[in-house]
């Protein structure tokens, strides 16, 4: 995560909850890597002959944090852990 402390990512987040926009703008890039690994992890469970593709994966839980509106994100862990959530039930 380029040297992105757990706790800048926990600030965005904070932001993110206060209505600040921007906030998921800066988030996104800090935290693209560390969702690409995970949606590849996802993907490694399914058929080898699955056409989802961790791009689209990572892709369609941004669309999915975006429509879930406000949530009151506590941390690092568990922005991820909703995102991995909604991989899981996306990859499925």
């Amino acid at each position: 995560m380029r040297g992105t402390s757990a706790g800048e990512i926990s600030v965005l987040l904070r932001a993110w909850n206060e209505g600040d926009d921007d906030a998921l703008a800066k988030l996104t890039p800090l935290v693209y890597k560390e969702l690409y690994r995970s949606a590849q992890r996802s993907m490694a469970r399914l058929n080898p002959g699955h056409v989802l593709q961790p791009t689209a994966l990572v892709n369609e839980v941004y669309l999915r944090l975006c429509e879930l509106g406000h949530v009151q994100w506590h941390d690092r862990a568990h922005f991820f852990a909703v995102c991995a959530q909604c991989m899981l039930s996306r990859a499925e």
